[in-house]
């Protein structure tokens, strides 16, 4: 399987939230921005984040793969629920973007990192 098609099944678990099959996407020692979480850790994350986001869904609106690496521009339209990134959204629509590197390793996610424009998000909820 190609890097992109693995990134898009990748994605479509995150969205469906099929926990049980991060495994199947995500290597076991996974590390987030220079963090080891392994896969139980970044379940537990990701977790956290759709608590905060019940309609989060991981859109991806520019995909580049190169060798072992996909980079991603995701794209977020959503009601977050109390606070995101230390800001009190309460349930009002924002809209934000993150950018991402993905290193695969033996055809799983194995080193994330992230960018997310919480600014954008500032900006919204100031308004």
């Amino acid at each position: 399987m190609d890097l992109t098609t693995a990134y898009a099944a990748y994605l479509d678990c995150l969205s469906s939230r099929r926990w049980d099959d991060l495994g199947h996407h995500v290597a076991d020692d996974v590390r987030h921005n220079g963090r080891a979480v392994g896969v139980a850790g970044y379940r537990r994350m990701l977790e956290r984040d759709v608590a905060a986001v019940p309609d989060l869904r991981f859109v991806a609106e520019e995909v580049v793969a190169a060798g072992d690496v996909v980079a991603v521009r995701l794209a977020f339209d959503c009601h977050p629920v109390g606070e995101l990134f230390g800001v009190a959204v309460d349930g009002r629509r924002v809209v934000f973007g993150e950018h991402v590197f993905y290193r695969y390793a033996g055809g799983r996610v194995a080193d994330v990192r992230s960018l997310v424009d919480v600014e954008a998000v500032r900006r919204q909820v100031a308004t």
